[in-house]
């Protein structure tokens, strides 16, 4: 059999894969397809082209995937909403979870808020953002003096 031309189609449907798809998918056997047919055309036996590939192919994407990952999947950049979580903000109409009402104001906006506990808290207060649903700033109130 022609192993040389075996590699070669492979390494040809390897990249068109690759180049088909927008993740790294098989770039890795393209590595591995690519020493397997210097080492057919050096004369190497079967077991052993097979052999280079299997290892190749590990080991490219052993180095290359988590390198990758850090491109494919940049860190995700905060949004105005993440930026108020732990803000302390003031409430400037009483929070009640029963009636539906309450709001705060955070970093110069006004959010729609909730009690975290479910407690009522006075228009005055200071709380601190523990999270966001939706689009409720859910909150508890700060201890005195903790402003």
């Amino acid at each position: 059999m022609n192993y040389p031309m075996l590699w070669l189609v492979l390494l040809i449907a390897f990249a068109g894969i690759e180049g088909a798809t927008a993740g790294l998918i098989s770039i890795w056997f393209c590595a591995g397809s690519l020493v397997a047919l210097f080492a057919a055309w050096l004369g190497a036996g079967l077991m052993v082209q097979i052999g280079l590939f299997a290892i190749v192919s590990i080991l490219t994407m052993a180095i290359l995937r988590p390198m990758a990952g850090k491109w494919i999947q940049p860190a995700p950049e905060k949004t105005n909403a993440d930026r108020i979580l732990d803000a302390d903000a003031m409430v400037i109409e009483t929070i009640n979870n029963i009636e539906a009402s309450g709001q705060i104001k955070v970093g110069g906006a006004v959010w729609t808020a909730r009690s975290a506990a479910g407690e009522v808290i006075p228009v005055g207060t200071m709380v601190r953002v523990e999270r966001i649903e939706g689009v409720k700033a859910i909150v508890t109130p700060m201890e005195k003096g903790t402003v």
